[in-house]
């Protein structure tokens, strides 16, 4: 079995578009799976969930996804009550419908050599898992997950960490990166006789374009949001990434 895992498209759909024809060129796959934060941050929201709709992919809900779909707006304030507002009248109540029954979590492949998917980490849809997360947050995240592979996102940083047996695949982001690359990521995994197996991929988008996009949108605080998506790093890391 072969499960192309991307996520946090963040209505990103030239980012999307291009990870979905990378992997068309890898020869594709058996599963596709969005794994949340599908429209937060970005100007073509309701093109992103149709795109993942009409090619039958497996969709997750992520955090912002529940800010926007199920969360009163009253809980939020200033420019993140306006982001989720503008996301909210493009998407209209159908979609939000749709975006507020999505799953938290997948399971693929068998019993005794499972692939769970889920946004940020099995227990919760919004703590980050850094590439070098303590022992006793991984104990606490994923130690009584029955599974051999656990892929999320979240956290806009790829990698791949071999723990107690288990094998932890971040994807990434398809539509926002936050690494210091300015590709857009998604992940290829594949059962093998040994357990499963993570392919990375890189794909480039047209960043300059997807700018355009972005003003044409008139979303709220345009330049604070062109900004991270050509920074592609975040703040914190600023000292260690160029």
């Amino acid at each position: 079995m072969r499960v192309a895992i991307l996520s946090d498209v963040h209505g990103n759909l030239r980012g999307l578009d291009a990870c979905l024809a990378d992997l068309a060129s890898q020869g594709g796959a058996d599963v596709i799976v969005a794994a949340g934060d599908l429209c937060m941050d970005g100007p073509k929201p309701r093109s992103v969930l149709k795109r993942l709709r009409d090619i039958g992919a497996k969709c997750l809900r992520g955090n912002t996804d529940r800010y926007i779909a199920i969360e009163p707006i009253e809980s939020f304030g200033g420019e993140e009550r306006e982001g989720i507002l503008w996301q909210r009248e493009q998407l209209g109540p159908e979609w939000l419908g749709w975006l507020a029954a999505l799953p938290t979590t997948l399971q693929f492949g068998r019993h005794d050599n499972a692939l769970v998917v889920t946004h940020a980490n099995p227990k919760n849809d919004d703590e980050h898992v850094w590439p070098d997360a303590p022992e006793d947050q991984l104990e606490r995240l994923f130690g009584d997950v029955q599974a051999a592979a656990i892929a999320f996102g979240h956290l806009h940083v790829p990698y791949v960490r071999a723990w107690r047996g288990k094998l932890l695949v971040n994807v990434s982001s398809a539509g926002l990166p936050k690494d210091g690359d300015e590709r857009a990521h998604y992940a290829i995994l594949t059962d093998r006789p040994g357990g499963w197996e993570a392919k990375s991929r890189r794909v480039d988008f047209d960043l300059e374009r997807t700018v355009r996009d972005y003003k044409k949108s008139e979303m709220p605080h345009l330049d604070k949001r062109i900004g991270v998506l050509r920074r592609h790093r975040y703040k914190t890391l600023g000292a260690v990434i160029p």
